[in-house]
Order: C-alpha cells, then sequence, then structure tokens
C-alpha cells in the first residue's frame, strides 16, 4: 500500500478520560470535558487529511453501570456540546450523525440530536458518526429484530443493510487509546476487516501527530481480505468498499 494512504474511514475507541483526570487530582467529568476538545482537534484534523468519515465511541451501553455523578455530568456535557461544537462543525463541512439507541435518553437530548442531525445534513466534507448510547451487541440485535419485523431473510447482506452505520462504509482502521487492547462491545459487525491500532495515549492526550502515526501504521499494513499476497498487485490494496 502507498505509504501516503489515508483510511477512507477512521472509528475511534476514545478511552482514557478518567485515567487522565485521576492522574491529575481532578474529577474525572474533567477528564471528558478535556476529551471534548481531543475530539474536536480529531474531527478538524481527520478532515485535512482527507478521512471522510470518522466514527467514535462517545458513550457505551454499559457506561449506564458508571457512578450516577459521572453520567450525570456526561450528560451534561453532551448538552454543552451540542450548542458549543455543533455551528463549528457545521461551518467546516461535517454532516453529524448520532448512533445508538436513543430510547433511554431524555426528550430534552433527543431533541438536541436531532436538531444537530439535520443542521448538518447537506455537508459533505466529513461524516461524523457520534456512538452514544450504542452497543455492537445492540447493534446486532436491533438490525435482526427490524428484518424480522418486516418479514425479511435474515442473511449476511439484509443484515449488513439494517445496521446502525449501514450509511457508511465499514471502517478501515480502528483506533483504541488508553492501552487496552479490546473492542468493548464497539462495532462488532462493522469491524470484521479493520486493521486495528492500540495506543497507550490517554484519549486527552491523543493529538494530531498521534493521528498522523496511527495512520502511517495503517498505511504500511497490507490488506488482503481473505486473499494472498501473491494475489495483490504492488500497490493495489484497497479499502472495503
Amino acid at each position: 500500500m502507498n505509504a501516503s494512504a489515508v483510511p477512507h474511514h477512521i472509528a475511534i475507541v476514545m478511552d482514557g478520560n478518567g485515567r487522565w483526570a485521576t492522574k491529575r487530582y481532578l474529577p474525572r467529568v474533567a477528564g471528558h470535558k478535556k476529551g471534548v476538545d481531543a475530539m474536536r482537534a480529531c474531527v478538524r484534523h481527520c478532515g485535512e487529511r482527507g478521512v471522510r468519515v470518522l466514527t467514535v465511541f462517545a458513550f457505551s451501553s454499559e457506561n449506564w453501570n458508571r457512578p450516577p455523578e459521572e453520567v450525570s455530568g456526561l450528560m451534561e456535557l453532551l448538552a454543552v456540546a451540542l450548542s458549543r461544537e455543533v455551528p463549528q462543525l457545521h461551518a467546516e463541512g461535517v454532516r453529524i450523525h448520532f448512533v445508538g439507541n436513543r430510547a433511554a435518553l431524555s426528550d430534552k437530548v433527543r431533541a438536541g440530536l436531532l436538531q444537530a442531525e439535520t443542521a448538518t445534513a447537506g455537508n459533505t466534507r466529513l461524516i461524523f458518526n457520534i456512538c452514544f448510547n450504542y452497543g455492537g451487541r445492540w447493534d446486532i440485535a436491533q438490525a435482526a429484530a427490524g428484518l424480522a419485523q418486516r418479514g425479511e431473510a435474515i442473511t449476511e447482506a439484509s443484515l449488513d443493510r439494517a445496521m446502525a452505520l449501514a450509511h457508511v462504509p465499514d471502517p478501515d482502521l480502528l483506533i483504541r487509546t488508553g492501552g487496552e487492547q479490546r473492542l468493548s462491545n464497539f462495532l462488532l459487525w462493522q469491524a470484521a476487516y479493520a486493521e486495528l491500532y492500540f495506543s497507550d495515549k490517554l484519549w486527552p492526550d491523543f493529538d494530531e501527530a498521534a493521528i498522523d502515526e496511527a495512520i502511517a501504521n495503517y498505511a504500511a499494513r497490507e490488506r488482503r481480505f481473505g486473499r494472498t499476497s501473491e494475489q495483490i498487485a504492488p500497490g493495489s490494496s484497497k479499502k472495503v468498499a
């Protein structure tokens, strides 16, 4: 693969906000606030590098089990981020999609998510998927349930069309920060052929240089999708369509 190749779709598990704050004797929510700053910089840099889709894991379906004050702080932070960040993202040509189970969210939060999606619906520079109250198992289950309810056959192709991220190609590169090396129920279906990249950096410290390092690591890999190296002509490795 050409060393300058950039993944079409990057997915990120933004791990380490709480630990970043704890190391500085700050409340965990302070780490999440710093994480929003890192996310803003990441969106901008990915757009500058030519990435077309960015998907981030902002709040998992398991995160409800965290201390109530942290969950409450995250919900408040989401509301603030919507009012502060969406206008700037819109100005930069970013289209926002919120992906996840909205049933457990308040009416106010759901209205905010819909407003952000509507405001940015015409943008084409970068698709920014924010997985909020999302889980990979939930995604597969809701896709299967939807097909069954409509009386459609459940096949690999039909499931793929029913997934919550069916509007974008599968991720080429999946990054996890914070030193852990697991998917944690993120994009279990979509990440089947993603290149995995793990960083010891905590998410608030994952800056533009770290993103470039991850992209360079990706560009050096050979993506075969079940084929042999001999079947791939030099420089012809392709992203999942």
